[in-house]
């Protein structure tokens, strides 16, 4: 098979791998007649690829994120600035064009101005196991029942 070949393959590949699932990845890549060498490294070339896009979104993830979190403060800051402009003057509903806009009560919430005088309303938390104390036992070889030091192998791509 030509080098353009294997290139047009794998370029199928990396463009069916976000979009396919498993199984028909993998019949695909199994229909790609090569060496176990060459295979194994256009493999590696689609995970590098995939790992790029996948930082590519991550990091357009964040960008969002951090708009989002923006304008939903300058909402919070206009409806605050609206409220108080609205209560200085003594109104409670403004009738527009497109809106009515009215300041109106709220459920009752709990305020609370200090914690440590309502212990009745504590609630219990569940246990947690405290995986790193765990861990250090086990490699210091204390026997703990019910674990196991156990070490996986994983791929590396260098």
């Amino acid at each position: 098979m030509r080098l353009y070949e294997l290139a047009n393959n794998y370029q199928r590949v990396v463009d069916l791998a976000a979009t396919t699932e498993a199984e028909t990845l993998n019949d695909t890549l199994d229909s790609i007649k090569e060496s176990i060498d060459i295979k194994a490294e256009n493999i590696a070339k689609v995970i590098k690829t995939l790992e790029a896009e996948e930082s590519g979104l991550k990091a357009e993830i964040d960008r969002m994120t951090g708009r989002k979190s923006t304008i939903a403060n300058n909402i919070k800051g206009l409806k605050y600035y609206l409220q108080s402009e609205l209560e200085k003057i003594g109104m409670d509903k403004v009738e527009g064009q497109h809106f009515t806009i009215a300041i109106q009560k709220n459920n009752p919430s709990a305020r609370v101005d200090d914690e440590s005088k309502l212990t009745a309303y504590l609630i219990e938390q569940p246990k947690k196991l405290d995986k790193k104390a765990l861990l250090e036992d086990l490699k210091a070889g204390v026997e703990v029942e019910g674990a196991e030091l156990y070490q996986g192998r994983s791929l590396r791509i260098r």
